[in-house]
């Protein structure tokens, strides 16, 4: 028997780009890529697909989404021409206000506990994708995870690394009260008490058991069955705000895709509560700067830096629950006013305001399938193991999405029960003359949009493959000045960068800078794949 220690190289890698004549699959875990790939081998569409790999996601990479989690999903059905959006986030219990933050002296919405979850919007979002246009019945689907959580699926390198973080948070939680995370100790430690790690083997019977009683009633029971009941009844032993209706009254909502033309290419977004408007926003500045020719040059990383920092202060200050936003997204997308935010950018780096628009760790994957349709999909527990909260004997870990909610009364994001959260993930989708180019995604906290811009400016400007786009080196914007860059950034950029004011911090480790998925089609019909060299996944090809 042989030993291998998996945080250990002897060489650096690389990976190629894929190609691929009939499907592909692309996610953060190889597992994942492979269950959405066989799905579409059996006949099953790109939906199909898309619902199988995100039923699966939380067991094999349970550090960032689980069966608690929101998600979005763009899709292209091929026969229409046209792209749908979907938003499945979930909303805050009707019974949380702003008062209950004030009377515990809370200045912010914590990241643990009961505080920051809210209703989880993925299992509605995966029956409503297959009621609309899958072609397979949810067991069929969801077998494969199933099947994995009983027989056990090993641990991957990235994923083991993200256990270990994200287990001393819960742990310093349950610290000052066991009782709201005693299911998040039994599912995500080891016998021993110690955390899962690469290269072990982890069952989960609970999800298995919680996947057969969704795919039983087309995900009915948790928001109107007997799942509902069991995260009710957990949620008053403990401390909790959820009510029945909180659930009962939960659907996902179809959404128009919001765009922008960037020289010569349509890039599409779903429409707030989620922020890929800020995507959306710092292209459409960029599309009116001359960018040098070289990539790796400091006038290049600066002018996506300003433009990125003016359209993110837009977006926290203005989305929100588009039932509670007092700023008109087409004004947010105008040319005009993406012409006043331009005309701020110099060679020196701002200290960025919003201005007045008004004129009167989450897990990726995407698919493409034989018959032309293709599916950018997201889903998030937020912050790592998100709440921390596991309904005990479920397997359905909480997000802690509410995180994000603003405790300023004047805030049209401000928290209020039965309401939607400003919303980190994104899926992505670019079009060119009315066609489809392709599914792509970013993940990782407010990186996204970041990773969003650097991904279509690589591709249109630059003219790189998928698979470059997602190795070239990132930045990321993270406050005032302050910009992050990956140790793979050229010094005499940061050199640069830093005399024309930014403040420059150079990351030893890659984990906050996201992790992408790409599928474009290319002129000949041939699909072309990427896949994040920052984690641990494969753009399966057919």
């Amino acid at each position: 028997m042989m030993n291998y220690d998996p945080m250990k190289y002897a060489y650096p890698s690389h990976r190629n780009v894929v190609y691929a004549r009939r499907a592909m699959a692309c996610t953060s875990v190889p597992l994942g890529a492979e269950i959405g790939l066989d799905v579409m081998r059996r006949g099953g569409n790109a939906v199909d697909a898309a619902v199988a790999m995100a039923a699966a996601m939380p067991l094999l990479e349970p550090t960032s989404n689980g069966i608690g989690s929101d998600c979005f999903a763009l899709v292209w059905i091929e026969k229409d021409k046209r792209l749908y959006g979907l938003n499945a986030s979930g909303v805050a219990p009707m019974m949380l206000s702003l008062d209950i933050f004030r009377e515990k002296e809370l200045t912010a919405v914590p990241r643990d506990g009961w505080l920051p979850t809210m209703a989880p919007g993925a299992p509605a979002g995966w029956a409503e994708l297959n009621r609309r246009f899958g072609t397979k019945p949810l067991a069929e689907l969801f077998a494969p995870a199933i099947s994995y959580a009983r027989e056990g699926c090993p641990v991957p390198v990235e994923v083991g690394s993200h256990w270990a973080v994200g287990a001393r948070r819960v742990r310093r939680a349950a610290e000052a009260d066991a009782a709201p995370y005693q299911g998040w100790l039994k599912a995500f430690t080891k016998p021993d008490g110690t955390s899962y790690q690469a290269g072990d083997l982890f069952r989960w019977d609970d999800f298995a058991d919680t996947l057969e009683e969704l795919a039983a009633t087309d995900c009915e029971s948790l928001y109107r069955g007997v799942l509902m009941e069991r995260l009710i009844a957990f949620s008053r032993e403990t401390g909790g705000y959820f009510c029945e209706d909180d659930l009962r009254n939960y659907r996902p909502e179809w959404v128009e895709p919001i765009t922008a033309d960037y020289k010569g290419y349509t890039v599409c977004e779903i429409p707030p509560n989620g922020h890929g408007i800020t995507a959306l926003m710092a292209l459409n500045i960029l599309k009116g700067l001359p960018l040098p020719e070289n990539r790796e040059s400091a006038d290049a990383y600066h002018k996506q830096l300003e433009a990125i920092k003016l359209a993110f202060e837009d977006a926290r200050a203005y989305v929100a629950d588009p039932r509670y936003m007092k700023t008109k997204v087409a004004d947010m997308l105008s040319d005009g006013y993406a012409a006043k935010r331009r005309a701020l950018i110099g060679e020196r780096a701002l200290l960025p305001t919003a201005g007045d628009p008004s004129s009167g760790g989450t897990v990726y994957l995407c698919t493409a399938d034989p018959f032309g349709n293709m599916v950018s999909f997201i889903q998030s527990n937020y912050m790592g193991f998100g709440s921390g909260i596991v309904i005990p004997g479920t397997g359905i870990s909480l997000q802690n999405r509410g995180a994000n909610f603003s405790l300023d009364p004047k805030s049209d994001n401000c928290v209020a029960g039965g309401k939607k959260s400003y919303h980190t993930i994104i899926p992505g989708f670019l079009m060119k003359d009315g066609e489809a180019v392709g599914p792509f995604g970013v993940m990782g906290g407010f990186m996204q949009p970041q990773g969003h811009v650097q991904v279509i400016v690589n591709t249109v400007d630059y003219h790189m493959n998928p698979q470059e786009c997602l190795d070239a080196p990132r930045m990321q914007w993270t406050g005032g000045r302050h910009i992050q860059l990956e140790r793979e950034v050229g010094a005499h950029i940061a050199s640069e960068l830093a005399r024309r004011g930014h403040e420059i911090e150079v990351l030893n480790t890659n984990s906050a800078m996201g992790r992408g998925q790409i599928i474009w089609r290319t002129e000949n019909g041939l699909l072309v794949g990427g896949t994040e060299p920052r984690c641990d996944g494969m753009a399966a090809a057919w």
